[in-house]
This record gives structure tokens, sequence and C-alpha cells, in this order.
């Protein structure tokens, strides 16, 4: 009986890993979110423009992130990937730190660039190993419970951040996220199993192909050369455009607009966001492991739907009347924060599926790599470029609507989500051929 061949069983140790590597999740989208609930102080504090503001929140971190994600996913194909979870999340929790004591606008942004260094080693790595934790009929939603870990990192990080802020300062939060991420590495590394690669395939006994004897640059090209995935990480690069543009600028929007205080704002839009985004991952993760089992189109078909659902609601956001709000005993809460939780709901869905469908579609051997090279365009064009092109375009429009110029800067990059839908709809028939091809004989 060939047991080295046999997959391994889905246990009480499985869910465990992955709670926390969902955790880590978790405190990375903090560390890099909750600067944008914090964007209104620390702007006054240093004088900067929105501009400069975008640049801070964009592009310190996007170019590190990018530049660093594949040499570190193609590192995890090969190595200890729990090693190098537990090892970037003390990286960039120490950094996180740093922000806190940065006294000028060019030590914030190294500080910034410094947490991007830790955090390109979380994703690759963990999609990698979420995906050999669970067979391929629980993929899905085994990868959109660790999804949820930019949902609840948003919604936490706003919530938590806007209330420390309010009563500590800004310094204070940064502190106050930084330390438990240090204590979080050395639970991972301690706990956390490094799992059997492509234990679940149905070829497990077939050597995967030796991706490490190619030169990066030439595996790039060819995971780039798959028409699907080509497809997908163009999709999720104008999607990531509109989301961290939206995520980072709408709290500033709710207190230049709404007016209202950093608290009021971190906990009515945190939760409105954060909630509908977390109910849509799961969602989403939940019904496609149902409807693929019939028909494989419906992986990135829902990400299609989803997206397209997204749009109407974010338009809304920055459009619905101000006049108009309910009050919650003494919360103030507009009917903008309705279409939030529509927004998020629906938004989530992209993310989540493209990279259970990228893990999908390649070998075990690759799937670091391949999540790295995804998060390499959600990250460069996504959060390198959306808070900046979103602070820019509200600069540009300012000029001519005052005040409003930040509603029509974010109108704009919202509406990108119409492209990643048209790359989607492109991407469903290949993608499908990909998985055929991959089909033993």
């Amino acid at each position: 009986m060939h047991t080295s061949h046999m997959p391994p069983r889905v246990n009480w140790r499985t869910h465990l890993s992955l709670a926390l590597l969902a955790l880590v999740y978790i405190f990375s989208f903090i560390d890099r979110q909750v600067l944008s609930i914090l964007l209104e102080p620390i702007k006054h504090e240093f004088g900067a423009s929105d501009t400069q503001m975008g640049l801070l929140t964009g592009l310190a971190f996007g170019l590190l992130y990018a530049a660093l994600g594949i040499p570190v996913g193609r590192l995890a194909d090969t190595r200890n990937r729990r090693n190098i979870v537990a090892l970037c999340c003390g990286i960039w929790s120490l950094a996180t730190m740093s922000c806190g004591i940065a006294t000028q606008y060019w030590q914030m942004f190294v500080a910034r660039m410094s947490v991007a260094v830790g955090e390109a080693g979380g994703m690759g790595p963990s999609i990698s190993i979420v995906s050999d934790l669970y067979p391929p009929k629980m993929r899905s939603f085994a990868i959109s419970l660790f999804m949820m870990g930019p949902n609840l990192g948003t919604l936490l990080g706003l919530v938590l951040g806007g209330m420390v802020a309010q009563y500590y300062g800004w310094r204070a939060v940064f502190l106050a996220f930084g330390i438990p991420g240090v204590v979080l590495a050395l639970i991972v590394y301690l706990v956390v199993k490094e799992p059997l690669r492509g234990a679940y395939e149905q070829a497990a006994a077939v050597p995967a192909r030796p991706a490490a004897r190619e030169s990066m640059l030439r595996q790039v090209w060819r995971l780039l050369a798959m028409k699907p995935l080509r497809q997908i990480c163009l999709g999720c690069g104008v999607a990531g455009i509109a989301g961290y543009g939206y995520s980072v600028w709408a709290p500033s929007f709710f207190m230049r607009i709404h007016g209202m205080s950093i608290s009021h704002a971190g906990l009515v839009f945190g939760l409105a966001s954060g909630l509908g985004a977390v109910f849509g991952a799961v969602f989403c993760g939940w019904l496609s492991d149902r409807l693929t089992q019939r028909d494989t189109r419906w992986q990135l078909g829902l990400a299609a739907i989803g997206t397209f659902c997204a749009v109407p609601a974010g338009v809304a956001v920055f459009f619905w009347p101000v006049s108009d709000f309910w009050m919650l005993g003494s919360i103030k809460v507009p009917y903008a924060m309705a279409f939030a939780l529509i927004f998020g709901f629906f938004g989530s869905w992209f993310a989540t599926l493209s990279y259970s469908a990228v893990s999908q579609m390649v070998q075990s051997s690759e799937r670091s790599v391949s999540a790295a090279l995804l998060n390499l365009f959600m990250t460069l064009l996504g959060v390198g470029m959306g808070p900046l092109v979103t602070g820019m375009l509200s600069d540009y429009f300012s000029q001519s609507h005052g005040a409003d110029g930040l509603r029509w800067a974010l109108m704009s990059v919202t509406s990108l989500l119409i492209v990643t839908v048209i790359f989607f709809a492109l991407a469903i028939k290949p993608y499908q051929q990909r998985l055929q091809q991959l089909q033993p004989a």
C-alpha cells in the first residue's frame, strides 16, 4: 500500500492552521489600510497635499511589495512556507510600529516602504499552504475564509484605528496594531505545520514541473503566456485601482463631505463596508464550490457578476444626498452607508474567486509564484496607483468643483470596475480549457 500518495485528512489542526494564516492576513491589512483613517490628521501635521498622501498610501507601499512578491513566492515554492510567513509577519509588524515614531513626511515614507518589504512574503506562501490544506472541492470556500483578511482587516483598522486615534492620537494606532503582530508571528512559527505540496491532487504521484530550474523571468513569462491567467491578472489589476482608491479615500470623503469625525467615519464606514465584504467573500466562495461542481465556468462567471453589481452601488455611495440619514441612538448613519455595505458585499467577489482560480490552473509547485504574480498586478496597479490616482484626480477636480473634487475622483476610479468585468468575461472560456488540459489522461 503506497501511503506516501494518500491524501491527508482534514481535521482540527487543518482548520487551526487556516485560522492562524487568516489572522496573519487580517493583521497585514490592518497595518496596510489603517493609514486610510489617519490620512487627515497625518496630512495636517505634515502639511501634505492629497497627491502626497496618495503617494504615501500607494506607491510607497506598492512598488516594493510588487517587486519582492514574486522572488519571495518563488522561494516559498521550494522552501518552508510556514517559516517565510512567520518571518514576514514579524518584519511588517515592527515596521508598522516604526510608522508611529515618524516625525517628518520622508520618515513616514520610508517606514511604509519597510511595511511593504515584510508584507511581500505573506500572501503567496499563505495561498499555497491553504491550497494544500484542503481538497479541490473545498478549496474555494477555504480560500474565501482566508480572503476575509482584507475585509476584516479594513473593518478593524477603520473602527478600532479611528477610536484609538480619536483618544490617543494617530501615532498610538501604529503601536497598538504592530505589537500584537509580532506575537502572532511567533505563534504561527510554533503551531502551523508545513503541509505536503499537491497532496490532494489526482496526479500527486506524478512529479510536478521543476519550476525552480527555470530563471525567474522565464517562469513569469511562461505563466503570463496562459491566456486565462493573464486576463485575470489584468482584470484584478484594474479592480485594484478602483478598490484601493475607494477604500483609502472613502473615510476622508465622509469626513470632508458629511462632516464626520475620525472615529465616527471609522466606525460607520468600517462596519458597513467591512461587514458587507466579509459576508460577500464567504458567500461567493460557498456558492462557487457548489456551482463549479457542475460547470467550472462559474468560477470566473461569478467574479464578473459580482463586480458588475458593485459598480452602481459604489457610485451611489458618493452621490446619495448628504441630507438623507438615519439616527441610531446618537449615531448619525447616512443612507450612503447602505450602498457601502452592498458595494463591500459584491466588490469582495473578484479577489476571492480569482485567487482560487489561479490556484486551480497551475501545478502545486507553482502556486506561491502564481499567487504572487496575481498579487503583483493588484498591488502595483491597485495599491501603487489607486490611492495616488484618486489623490491626483481629487486635486484636479477641486480646481473646478471645490470640496466636491474628492467625490468626482472617487466616482471616476470606481467606474473602472466595468473594465474588470470585461476581462473576466473574456477569461471564462480559456480558464475552462486550461482546467481540461490539467485533467489526467
